[in-house]
């Protein structure tokens, strides 16, 4: 089935393909001209590499690019470079990165500037295919190349690593494939590993602000809150993009509804909905578009033109956009998400309900109190992590490397941060769902009644106090299926 195939090329490569690569059983397939785009660097490689200095190929690396390597010894320098940088630190990162990691270098090798020979292509897809990944630890990148993973993934497919197979991580003998050593600096000059966590961490945080709208067009009913604020006219006044998606969204997931207001103003939870969370809708675009432009790009150092038949020596290996766009991106979460914690707040109010203090089954029960702690732990967690890893920097190398963007430690609180969120989220679906079902009232129809009846049922009717993590955890899962239009 076509769905369940990914043709990588060089240039096309989607988040949500790697998304799919990363947590579904695909097949992975190479495209016959990202092989030939890939041979073609190889040869260029090669015979520039015969006629002047190239880093990593005929030099040493890092502050010792200066010293040249003895061409009796080159076989033996790749292979030591391999095992001096497969040395990361801590506990092994989720299976799923590892997985698109090995998808992104696949891809970017097949864009044709690197120089690793052709062969890699086809060992990478079949180690995708058979399900084996690396053993990567979490810590040796920040964000001017993963060294390490690549050189542990360098050396699994020599032979002198096992691959991790299954989901014990039970070590493996997987397929051979040579590497040649003159290949080693351009196969781990790669930014893959932080590229694919973005990848996932852009699709997941993309996939809750959509859920985000609907979660809050909930509370909206809950509350009876006014429409005004989403009115066409008040956003074409102010016309952001994000802004006015928003506002559009509400409008159609509360179509079907026409109560009577009963304030003249609401909170900012749902008055100022579309002006904050329309700034987090687009940090979430760009950061997309960001990390798909760099998993297609051939950013490579040296960088093999092929069509002008040299190598040029760069300054791609910095992933400078891709943390600066994550750091934007979480600080828009934390400000969304800190309206999503005030609309839980008015949910446990009666003034706003209609209903006992918290949703409680009697005056002095504590129904929903326990979730506005949850989720302002989990906000915590979010504000916590928008601190920009940018704010960082480093020298490294004897000062030859005096910069660092820090985007790998900005795709793993991205990851994080957007994992808070959803619990969070959460806790708001469970309540908005628990008030509307507690007063007898439902959507009147469209997207936001099939939302309300997929949480329906999932979500326990019951209101006497009683643990609630089981709701919370439903209601987390429930989210990336709340459809939207």
């Amino acid at each position: 089935m076509e769905n369940s195939r990914i043709v990588i090329d060089g240039t096309a490569l989607t988040c949500e393909q790697v998304v799919r690569s990363a947590r579904e059983d695909v097949t992975i397939a190479i495209a016959p001209e990202g092989v030939e785009r890939a041979r073609a660097a190889w040869r260029v490689a090669r015979e520039v590499a015969e006629t002047r200095p190239v880093y990593g190929r005929t030099t040493g690396v890092g502050a010792n690019r200066v010293v040249d390597v003895e061409w009796e010894d080159a076989d033996a320098h790749g292979l030591r470079l391999l095992r001096s940088h497969a040395a990361g630190a801590g506990p092994l990162i989720a299976p799923e990165i590892v997985r698109a990691m090995l998808t992104v270098r696949l891809n970017q090798i097949a864009a044709g500037g690197s120089g690793v020979e052709a062969g890699a292509l086809q060992a990478l897809a079949d180690v995708l295919n058979l399900g084996l990944v690396p053993p990567v630890p979490v810590y040796g990148a920040i964000g001017t190349g993963d060294l390490t993973a690549l050189a542990s993934t360098a050396l699994c497919l020599l032979g002198e690593r096992s691959w991790l197979a299954g989901a014990d991580g039970v070590p493996e003998r997987g397929p051979g494939y040579t590497l040649r050593s003159a290949d080693a600096l351009a196969f781990i000059s790669s930014n893959a590993a932080t590229l694919g966590e973005a990848a996932l961490a852009v699709a997941d945080l993309r996939e809750m602000l959509r859920a985000s709208m609907v979660v809050a067009a909930l509370s909206h009913l809950a509350v009876r809150g006014s429409a005004e604020p989403y009115a066409p006219p008040v956003h074409d006044a102010c016309p952001h993009p994000g802004q006015r998606e928003v506002a559009a969204a509400m409008r159609t997931l509360l179509a079907f509804e026409h109560p009577v207001p009963v304030r003249i103003q609401d909170p900012y939870g749902y008055r100022a909905f579309p002006q904050v969370h329309g700034p987090a809708l687009e940090a979430g675009e760009y950061a997309r578009e960001i990390v798909t432009r760099e998993v297609n790009a051939a950013a490579e150092n040296p960088l093999v033109d092929v069509a002008g038949r040299t190598v040029w020596h760069n300054g791609n290996f910095h992933t400078a956009y891709v943390g600066l766009a994550l750091d934007a991106a979480r600080a828009a979460l934390f400000q969304t998400m800190a309206l999503a914690a005030a609309r839980l707040g008015t949910l446990a109010e009666p003034a706003f309900t209609g209903l006992y203090p918290f949703q409680g089954a009697t005056e002095a029960s504590s129904g929903i109190m326990i979730l506005e702690y949850v989720a302002h732990s989990c906000l915590a967690d979010v504000r916590r992590l928008a601190t920009p890893a940018a704010l960082g920097s480093a020298v490294l190398s004897r000062g030859v490397e005096e910069h660092a963007g820090f985007s790998t430690q900005s795709a793993r609180a991205t990851t994080d941060a957007v994992a808070a969120y959803r619990l969070g989220l959460g806790c708001e679906l469970v309540a908005a769902v628990r008030a509307l079902r507690m007063q007898g009232r439902a959507p009147s129809g469209g997207p936001l009644r099939s939302a309300f009846d997929l949480a329906v049922a999932v979500l326990d009717p019951r209101v006497e106090d009683r643990p609630l993590d089981a709701d919370i955890a439903a209601a987390a899962d429930l989210l990336p299926r709340l459809p939207l239009a």
